[in-house]
């Protein structure tokens, strides 16, 4: 059998799983997942249909040799979809699809949601692009370099803004129609303060092998029992981005600084790593399970609220966070306007552009090429269209929430 037949029955098998989930009342987040984002993690319940047909009783060094001819070929979306069907199949046939598709930092791809956390590559950069929605106070994260015409890049992440009476809101999900924070389609979200010159990033799930402060406490509300099961409430704090105030009101780009405590400055290092998840949790009790505890007593959940701010997580031994300030910028003097090389991704002027490099002590032993590698690059392209380039040690949720907070007003600082 050909490699285009094999495909051809996936996705026809992919839509007759589709059908079943639909009599089941699951159609719409199994159709969101297909269609909105990054192919699902958490693949549909396996039918007996599925079980029983011969897809599932394949000899594994058949189904690992189809599956990896299957990996090479689709390297691209939409056609990687392909890939999430394999995985979709069944239970032996994801298992074998999550060994050989790599993570983002090896093969520069963006496969399952999980890819969304975990870093990019370290030499080519990611490229996607943001639209922002005035009318709904949306912004959408897309994959690609430019918006294609057919409107069909695929969708990795969704913000709402929600502007409150002492700070705002970007409610980020993977999907654009549902931004419930008791869904399991939440991610995160950034908050700022009252002035808009300070951000916080907060995760859904915990950052690899954290542990939570001791001063941290539960919220009353989760001790309630009318909590949903599936609501993720904690939120777990990842890093900070500050914007320096202007009090002289004098020309120039805004200059912003980043602290990722998620991230230890090790990781960009010479021989050094960045935490990489490895799932999604897909419930409330399985983020409690994943927490560590000591001495029998159950683990301490920082449920972050505007009255009780979250502490960072902290990794054992590893050192000091990752800071990452923005590249300065030249002044011009024929076109009298500060300047930057975004290398053709930024076509328009604006106070949003910057450029993220490393902020590290000549005791960090980082080398010069690395502190002169750009990480994180935004910019406009066209009204209400920008560009978003990001690579290791960042992930794609990571550099989404740093560049939502260019979109929050700062009066102070501009």
């Amino acid at each position: 059998m050909s490699l285009k037949s094999i495909m051809r029955e996936l996705k026809e098998m992919k839509d007759g799983i589709g059908n079943i989930s639909k009599r089941g009342g699951e159609s719409k987040l199994w159709r969101s997942r297909t269609r909105s984002h990054v192919a699902p993690d958490q693949a549909p319940a396996e039918s007996e249909f599925i079980e029983q047909s011969p897809w599932a009783n394949l000899p594994p060094e058949l189904l690992l040799d189809i599956i990896q001819r299957v990996e090479a070929s689709e390297t691209a979306w939409p056609d990687r979809a392909v890939v999430v069907f394999c995985a979709a199949v069944c239970r032996s046939w994801r298992e074998i699809t999550k060994e050989i598709v790599k993570t983002p930092e090896q093969c520069g791809r963006l496969t399952f949601p999980i890819s969304l956390k975990q870093p990019g590559p370290r030499e080519s950069p990611i490229q996607c692009y943001i639209r922002r929605d005035r009318a709904t106070s949306t912004y959408l994260l897309f994959y690609g370099l430019v918006p294609s015409e057919g409107e069909s890049d695929k969708l990795l992440l969704a913000a709402r803004k929600v502007r409150r009476a002492t700070c705002t809101d970007f409610v980020i999900s993977l999907v654009a129609d549902d931004f419930s924070r008791a869904s399991n389609t939440y991610v995160g979200r950034l908050r700022s303060n009252f002035l808009g010159t300070k951000f916080t990033v907060f995760d859904s799930q915990p950052p690899c092998d954290s542990v939570i402060p001791s001063s941290t406490r539960t919220s009353r509300r989760f001790q309630s029992k009318q909590v949903s099961p599936r609501l993720p409430a904690c939120n777990y704090s990842i890093g900070t981005i500050t914007y320096e105030l202007n009090v002289l009101r004098t020309r120039g780009p805004r200059r912003m600084h980043c602290v990722l405590h998620s991230i230890p400055v090790s990781a960009i290092q010479e021989g050094g790593t960045a935490p990489t998840p490895l799932a999604l949790p897909q419930s409330f009790h399985e983020q409690l399970s994943s927490l560590p505890s000591s001495k029998g007593k159950e683990p301490v959940i920082d449920a972050s609220s505007p009255s009780n701010p979250a502490s960072p997580l902290l990794s054992p031994g590893s050192g000091e966070p990752l800071t990452l300030k923005n590249k300065a910028p030249r002044w011009h003097e024929q076109l009298q306007c500060w300047c930057l090389n975004f290398k053709g991704r930024v076509t328009v002027a604006s106070v949003k552009n910057f450029q993220l490099v490393a902020a590290v002590d000549p005791s960090h032993n980082v080398s010069a090429e690395e502190q002169e590698k750009v990480i994180l690059q935004f910019g406009k392209i066209g009204k209400d269209i920008f560009t978003i380039d990001y690579r290791y040690p960042l992930s794609a949720f990571q550099a989404f929430a740093i560049c939502l907070s260019s979109f929050d007003t700062k009066p102070a600082c501009e």
